[in-house]
């Protein structure tokens, strides 16, 4: 059991790596999955942060509560990454060669999980500085920045992990993206990450106060600025655990039947 463990852990780490190298050997992709939550991070912020101004809770900037959202957002389109790149993966026939290799099954799924969970780290730290500049602040104290970024990556994993199903059983990257975005969109855009909740229609309020997106933002306004309280914390957990352990089975599970 300990040995079978070992050799999962260590193949994990191998394909981890070999992920991390095709990024960095793919300077067109690392730019473009940077830019696009910079793009969105400057068109919200002076497109709508004027007009959003008298909605907010005294004494915060728009920018405040928007960087927490997209930050968010950025970890939901790292999930979508992750189900990308492994239907181009079988379409390519890599995977087969894998399978071919005496290797844990696990390792090419949560390999790729964590190569993109450790890139969605570099893209988070280039939201915060661009944040910076326009205003953004940590004021909830150190441990709690800190917090946000294990928050972030454990978020990153959870979407993947769904996102890992989708690709493997769709098994072409463009249907997979496609899919991706018709559940993110809806998601953020019926969420607190652009607009306060309270502006939306009553039937819609009540989805948008209990969805997990929501309940991700006010964590990590929470965290970042300390606006709310530390419930959306733990709501946010819970999510994570829940879609973890749903997921994560059923995405390996797919991998072996495929």
């Amino acid at each position: 059991m300990l040995d079978t463990l070992k050799w999962g852990v260590l193949d994990t780490a191998v394909i981890t790596k070999r992920n991390i190298l095709r990024y960095a050997a793919n300077i067109q992709l690392i730019f473009f999955a940077t830019i696009q939550p910079v793009i969105f991070l400057s068109l919200f912020n002076f497109v709508f942060g004027g007009s959003l101004g008298g909605s907010l809770p005294p004494g915060y900037d728009y920018i405040m509560l928007l960087l927490p959202g997209i930050l968010v957002q950025t970890a939901l389109f790292s999930g979508v990454n992750t189900g990308i790149g492994l239907a181009d993966d079988i379409n390519l026939g890599v995977i087969d060669r894998f399978r071919s290799l005496p290797m844990s099954r696990i390792a090419v799924v949560a390999g790729r999980i964590f190569a993109d969970a450790l890139r969605s780290i570099f893209v988070t730290v280039l939201l915060i500085v661009v944040g910076y500049l326009y205003g953004f602040r940590f004021e909830n104290g150190f441990l709690d920045a800190v917090a946000l970024f294990c928050l972030s990556v454990l978020l990153t994993s959870a979407f993947s992990w769904f996102m890992a199903l989708i690709g493997i059983t769709i098994k072409d990257a463009e249907t997979t993206q496609v899919a991706g975005f018709m559940l993110i969109f809806p998601l953020t855009f019926a969420s607190s990450v652009f607009a306060p909740i309270s502006g939306m229609p009553d039937w819609l309020q009540a989805f948008a106060r209990n969805q997990p997106v929501t309940h991700a933002a006010e964590a990590f306004r929470y965290l970042s600025v300390g606006l709310g309280d530390v419930t959306s914390v733990w709501k946010t957990l819970l999510w994570i655990a829940g879609i973890t352990l749903v997921f994560a089975p059923l995405a390996v599970w797919k991998y072996k039947k495929s």
